[in-house]
């Protein structure tokens, strides 16, 4: 549950919420909605989502491996069902501790990193097209925390190691 949530519960143990917890209960409930309108959303788009991005990745890279070019495509769809529950219970650290913690060493030790870069873009345009913009700006926050960790960590690696 969110966390949100759960203090106004904790909060009606003891007594009656204020108005102003009312009203404040009453807007995280719409954006529980919210959240989980994207959850589905997410879920039932989410071949039409990424065979479009399966289908560029592979026409930019002909000449690469296509089961490196899969592994790359399984990553993103790992990491968009992973964001998209961390989203749905507003919970980044649910998101680090379950995928980023594990798929950060994997795509490093593949050397993933111009694939995986290409994949994020694309992924990113796709996005644009497939959702509402208030639920690209629910899910945005945990695709760039991804990015972030997936990405962005190897370029401070490998300018560490020059």
């Amino acid at each position: 549950m969110q966390p949100e949530l759960e203090a106004f519960l904790y909060e009606a143990e003891e007594r009656y919420l204020s108005k102003e917890e009312i009203k404040n209960f009453q807007e995280n409930i719409q954006l529980f909605k919210q959240r989980l309108a994207t959850y589905e959303n997410l879920r039932e788009q989410e071949i039409e989502i990424f065979q479009p991005v399966a289908d560029k990745l592979l026409a930019k890279f002909p000449e690469d491996n296509p089961k490196i070019l899969e592994k790359a495509i399984k990553h993103w769809l790992s990491v968009m069902r992973y964001g998209a529950m961390a989203m749905l219970l507003n919970n980044p650290e649910y998101f680090q501790r379950r995928l980023l913690e594990w798929l950060t060493p994997t795509i490093k030790a593949n050397q993933l990193e111009t694939v995986e870069k290409t994949l994020y873009d694309l992924l990113q345009k796709q996005l644009k097209e497939a959702l509402p913009e208030e639920q690209l700006t629910l899910i945005q926050p945990f695709l760039e925390q991804a990015k972030i960790s997936l990405l962005e960590s190897k370029l401070s690696d490998v300018g560490a190691k020059i």
